[in-house]
């Protein structure tokens, strides 16, 4: 039996519309045309000293960049065409272009004007950009037959990462960032210094204090050089940066230190139109403490993005975005990461970490676990990437199950977990946080059994114990059961199936009781074709669900089908033929109880979209805390 079965990780993908995020404009000549279209083309009109180019590397996002060709009319008449000619090295490439037509033979690349940007009037510039892939830089330039003179000088390697910055002198309102020197064959010109992937001062030293900053909040500070020909390297790894003041650093002081964490879906932006901004309506973004996004991939060993689209790339209009307002075509992040960041804006002691794996994607982490400092590395990289690292706080491990059966069946041995956990603590450091969503299976032998989470813990902040989805209708005929009972009871399907017994196990392991969080599942689990109205009926099936039989959202069933009684500490319905059971705020206050006398670190849920509007089962969890 499948006790967190493949419904609860379903990806939903309902009426996406999804769309492929474009750089250009409407009517932007932006597609690569093969080298024999090339042909015939007219030679540069105008004598090559009477124009320069100039490049630019305007961002770097470590596994690609955005460069700018500038082209300046240096004569006394007018150019009416141009060609700029450069070679990038073996790896290096442009991807997507925009304001010009560019071409490519192997690693030499010409860009031509289009139909409107052809003539440049003397002592007047035009610019074109484009999308690059890799890390080099041009060289071999030319501009209508001639040397480029404008600046990227033919040969001339980009600079050097500069050293990751160190933070001293953390005041309510500044910092000060101190870091290496980057390197250069022709010497280095200046620096740009990045908060949250946004240049915010451009300096000749290598230090730099940031002040009009806001108090507690959390900062991302990066680093890249320019060289004399303006140029410019990766940036720098990422130093995190947390100002003192501002008060409590619990979202929901009233909670007592307690966790109060959620997840959110990437997928819940499509058919279920749940954004981050739902948090903030709500109101649940004011009771929480921490959020769980969910999911990315685990594949080929490593860390992957889940969803690109979801995560950084789909726009907002003004009335879905946490502040009001709508992003743009050309900002350097969108979709649900830049959403969160504004959120921690407004709630700027929210901590938010990225689980990796869940139900469908947990069969990567076995080949994860053959090398765990490749995987750990893969994962830093990934949630420290420039583009977004000011978001997370941490990373969260949802595997199901090690050296056990889930989606798929792993044999990785007890000690590939503890592997896993110690990699990514030693890898994301002390400032960091790690975590791991684990089996409730407390049953003789079970999945608790299997694995060594006593030694995996000893590298983790905490675990979310998964205290639900023991029982469902994927067995078809019954018995009906509640699948998040807090304890056990006359007629339990299963021993070891509930919550009490799951904690009682992992303690008696020697995991601390602040280590473990209590699960709560924002939905239900129901059968059709039930006469009982008491648990254990006979059944014909799963019961209707808006997205899937046998499950529906606590929003639904509150009024569609209401709780008729409560066994083992949670609640069940019986409705016509249907049976459900859910957990509802009179069951949640009683389960938070429980979890405080057994002192439990908080608790967490699956997931905010389940919740009313007006977030009464997140109010509960946070009122149960107190």
């Amino acid at each position: 039996m499948n006790m967190e079965t493949p419904q609860r990780r379903a990806r939903f993908r309902i009426g996406t519309g999804r769309a492929t995020r474009s750089r250009a404009v409407a009517g932007l000549t932006a597609l690569f045309l093969p080298l024999a279209a090339m042909v015939g083309l007219a030679s540069p009109a105008e004598a090559a000293t009477s124009a320069t180019a100039t490049y630019l590397k305007k961002s770097d996002w470590g596994t690609g960049f955005e460069g700018q060709w500038t082209v300046k009319n240096t004569g006394t008449t007018a150019l009416s065409s141009w060609t700029i000619e450069w070679d990038f090295p073996s790896g290096t490439a442009v991807s997507s272009a925009w304001d010009a037509t560019v071409t490519s033979s192997g690693t030499h690349w010409t860009a031509k004007n289009v139909s409107w940007n052809g003539t440049v009037a003397p002592g007047a510039s035009i610019s074109f950009g484009f999308n690059g892939t890799g890390s080099g830089s041009p060289s071999g330039c030319t501009v209508n037959g001639a040397s480029c003179d404008g600046g990227s000088v033919p040969g001339d390697a980009a600079p050097s990462a500069p050293g990751t910055p160190t933070a001293s002198d953390i005041t309510d309102t500044s910092v000060k960032l101190s870091w290496t020197a980057a390197t250069d064959d022709n010497g280095i010109k200046n620096y740009d210094v990045l908060r949250d992937g946004v240049v915010v001062s451009t300096v000749t030293s290598t230090s730099y204090t940031n002040t009009g900053l806001t108090a507690g909040t959390d900062y991302s500070y990066t680093v890249q050089a320019r060289d004399t020909a303006d140029q410019t390297g990766p940036v720098s790894g990422a130093v995190k940066v947390h100002t003192t003041g501002g008060g409590s650093t619990d979202p929901d002081p009233g909670t007592s230190g307690k966790v109060n964490l959620g997840y959110f879906t990437d997928w819940g932006v499509y058919g279920r139109n749940y954004h981050v901004k739902n948090l903030d309506t709500s109101g649940s973004a004011a009771k929480i403490t921490h959020i769980n996004y969910a999911f990315g991939n685990v594949t080929g060993g490593k860390c992957a993005i889940g969803d690109a689209y979801a995560d950084y790339d789909m726009a907002y209009t003004a009335d879905k975005s946490v502040d009001g307002v709508a992003d743009t075509w050309d900002q350097p992040l969108r979709g649900s990461f830049n959403q969160l960041r504004k959120l921690k804006a407004k709630y700027p002691n929210i901590k938010v970490l990225w689980s990796f794996g869940g139900w469908t994607w947990s069969g990567g982490f076995g080949e994860a676990a053959k090398n765990p400092t490749a995987f750990a590395q893969s994962c830093y990289d990934l949630v420290e990437d420039p583009r977004w690292a000011d978001v997370f706080d941490g990373i969260d491990i949802d595997w199901e199950y090690p050296n056990a059966c889930g989606l798929t069946c792993d044999t990785s041995g007890p000690a590939a977990l503890k592997g896993i956990t110690s990699a990514l603590r030693a890898k994301f450091g002390s400032n960091n946080l790690v975590t791991a969503a684990i089996t409730a299976d407390a049953s003789s032998g079970g999945k608790i059994d299997a694995t060594d989470y006593a030694g995996a813990a000893q590298s983790l902040d905490w675990y979310n114990v998964m205290t639900y989805d023991f029982f469902g209708a994927w067995e078809a005929k019954g018995p009906t059961a509640p699948h998040s009972p807090l304890t056990s009871y006359d007629g339990i399907p299963q021993a070891g199936f509930n919550s009490a017994e799951a904690i009682a196990k992992l303690k008696a392991q020697g995991i601390p009781s602040s280590k473990l969080l209590l699960g709560i599942g924002f939905y239900g689990r129901g059968w059709t074709g039930v006469t009982q109205d008491a648990p254990g009926g006979t059944a014909t099936g799963a019961a209707s669900g808006t997205y899937e039989a046998g499950i529906e959202d606590y929003k639904v069933l509150k009024t569609s089908c209401p709780a008729t009684g409560t066994v083992a500490g949670t609640a069940y319905a019986h409705c016509g033929t249907n049976w459900w059971s859910y957990d509802t705020p009179a069951t949640i206050a009683s389960k938070m109880t429980w979890a405080k006398g057994q002192g439990l670190g908080g608790a967490f849920f699956w997931e905010f979209s389940g919740d009313t509007t007006n977030g009464e089962l997140v109010s509960a969890i946070s009122n149960g805390l107190k």
